[in-house]
């Protein structure tokens, strides 16, 4: 439903959803938003409270946190925040139970989880964090099996967590107003590190990656969340990398940047199967880095 306010009107919440792609290889601080129901190039939001990459995102409707990362061989267990409809550099939130590079991230509307990663090895640990508040994050649970590299997604109910380093084909799901350690979903169509991750309230997409032999990937693969079995093609990629970073509204799924170095974002229709198409520029290239919106899957 639109909303009226005195002579003027404002669109559905998923037509003014804004994705926001923080940090990246360099390390990078800078935090770029795009409004993902338009096409065209990105813009300067802010900086993080501290540049680095290999860290996640996810968020509220209004808010945003980054958890994570690395500087340059320096694992962080830095969690920052922003509100994401205003420009701004971010503010600290708190930490993470322990300094992780190569994490994951999903959340609802209430709670943020960050699951995997390295720290001074693999690590299977799920934590999480409340994210109207601030503070350190709590422990979770357990994924299946300890692995960096993952990516994240989620439906209002589940946080899904797939692939992972060592090229696994693993989707693991827990409920995220719970604890508890995470149940096996099914298996992606290849299995891959480091994806891209984005969601609608029902569909999943897992996209690009690093597969086995150190392969770039195009594919884009996708689950239906409240069921559970293996991925379906989805299409591909308008090139092969890894170390995407994804945002979406309740119709688009977007991809940013990657590895190789690119500034490149392209998008898919969620509801549909089919190829992506370029969407615009990142502010300067960008990979590693995290991302959520204010419009994604998580959010009921």
């Amino acid at each position: 439903m639109t909303l009226l306010l005195g002579l003027g009107f404002f669109a559905p919440i998923a037509d003014r959803a804004r994705g926001l792609f923080g940090g990246g290889s360099g390390p990078l601080n800078s935090i770029d938003y795009v409004d993902i129901a338009t096409t065209g190039n990105a813009t300067d939001f802010g900086d993080l409270t501290v540049a680095r990459d290999r860290l996640a995102g996810c968020s509220s409707s209004t808010r945003g946190l980054f958890g994570g990362g690395r500087v340059t061989s320096s694992n962080r267990d830095n969690i920052d925040y922003v509100t994401i409809i205003s420009a701004g550099n971010a503010t600290d939130f708190g930490n993470l139970i322990t300094a992780t590079m190569d994490i994951s991230a999903c959340s609802s509307s209430t709670r943020g989880l960050f699951g995997g990663g390295f720290t001074t090895g693999n690590t299977n640990t799920i934590q999480y964090v409340t994210i109207a508040s601030t503070g350190n994050a709590t422990d979770f649970g357990d994924l299946i099996v300890s692995e960096r590299q993952v990516s994240g997604l989620a439906s209002p109910t589940r946080g899904v967590f797939s692939g992972g380093l060592d090229y696994r084909t693993n989707i693991d799901y827990v409920t995220i107003a719970t604890t508890g350690n995470a149940t096996d979903f099914g298996d992606l169509t290849v299995g891959r590190s480091a994806m891209g991750g984005c969601s609608n309230s029902t569909r999943g997409l897992f996209a690009g990656g690093n597969t086995s032999g150190a392969v770039d990937s195009d594919i884009i693969d996708y689950i239906t969340m409240a069921s559970t079995g293996n991925a379906t093609d989805f299409g591909d990629l308008t090139v092969a990398k890894r170390f995407s970073v994804g945002a979406s509204s309740s119709t688009r799924g977007l991809f940013a940047g990657g590895d190789p170095s690119t500034n490149v974002i392209e998008y898919v229709t969620i509801a549909s199967t089919g190829d992506a198409i370029d969407f615009g520029d990142l502010v300067s290239d960008r990979n590693g880095a995290g991302g959520f919106s204010n419009g994604h899957g998580g959010l009921a």
